[in-house]
């Protein structure tokens, strides 16, 4: 294992993710008075995600979504509670800022594969599930090659790639070119949903 991914990965995330939250933080107060107003309580979403090795972690991010049920009382699909104001706060990333906690925590890094939900674990390939052998991260380098708007499987193939490459060089560049698509806006979901279609597993591997 290399000097930055034993001690240098965690430098960088401390040196740029503490200031972030200082400088940061009037923006994240303002977020959470407007989601207060605008969607009620709670303002933070909180959910668990595998991060390194599996282990579970609970993830926080603002709210975007109301709470609107259908006749069975069930929450009605993501893309019909996704408000406009969600959406706002989704296309300029500003949701992610309670994800710098995590950051500091030591639940996840700035640069990483996305934590995806609890029950893929058992839908991925072996190759796939390498993507766990470091922490999760706020943006990565599936992040600034397409975002949600690819497959699955290249969003995979993608993550691991990252997980053999790990460098201050590569972490550098996926920051910068993750603030130049946050501009920009560009990939934040799939055709027709509002992030992700459901991720179903790999179809020919379980038919083996």
């Amino acid at each position: 294992m290399t000097f930055y991914r034993r001690i240098g990965k965690r430098a960088l995330d401390l040196g740029l993710a503490v200031p972030a939250l200082v400088v940061l933080a009037p923006v994240g107060l303002a977020i959470a008075a407007l989601i207060r107003l605008k969607l009620g309580s709670p303002v933070l979403f909180r959910q668990l995600r595998p991060g390194r090795n599996d282990r579970l972690f609970e993830l926080i991010k603002f709210r975007t979504m109301g709470d609107a049920r259908g006749a069975d009382g069930e929450l009605l699909p993501d893309q019909e509670r996704l408000t406009p104001f969600g959406i706002r706060l989704r296309r300029m990333s500003l949701d992610e800022l309670p994800t710098l906690w995590n950051v500091l925590r030591g639940d996840m890094s700035l640069v990483g594969p996305r934590p995806l939900l609890v029950q893929y674990l058992d839908r991925y390939t072996p190759e796939q599930r390498r993507r766990h052998e470091v922490a999760p991260g706020i943006t990565g380098w599936a992040q600034i090659h397409g975002r949600n708007a690819i497959s699955w499987e290249e969003k995979f193939e993608l993550d691991v790639w990252y997980v053999e490459n790990v460098s201050l060089r590569t972490d550098l560049e996926i920051i910068l070119r993750t603030a130049v698509q946050v501009v920009g806006q560009r990939g934040i979901s799939a055709e027709g949903h509002a992030t992700m279609p459901e991720f179903e597993g790999n179809h020919e591997e379980s038919a083996r």
